[in-house]
């Protein structure tokens, strides 16, 4: 009995995901969810409710629900720098 070779093994999952054609997609979701948990854990840390959030970011809770939620695609850069900003950091994207 012979094994079927793996055309994937030994390469790497950017590439595979580049073969699949969805690099991109795969990166922004993966960004997005970093983000919303980055945010969650500072909230946490701060001990800070959605509610306290909202206020300080002056936008609705169900705004900021969208914020935290990594598969909601309406979510600007300024809803994240403000979201940074009422929890004491800053936002910083780079081209790399």
């Amino acid at each position: 009995m012979t094994e079927k070779k793996n055309p994937h093994r030994g390469s790497t999952l950017d590439a595979f995901l580049s073969e699949e054609g969805i690099h991109d997609e795969a990166t922004t979701i993966a960004v997005k969810r970093v983000i919303a948990w980055q945010l969650q854990e500072a909230m946490a840390e701060q001990k800070i409710s959605k509610t306290d959030m909202a206020a300080r970011m002056s936008t609705s809770r169900r705004q900021l629900s969208r914020v935290l939620n990594p598969d909601d695609d309406n979510v600007t850069l300024d809803t994240l720098q403000r979201a940074a900003k009422a929890l004491g950091h800053s936002l910083r994207l780079e081209l790399i």
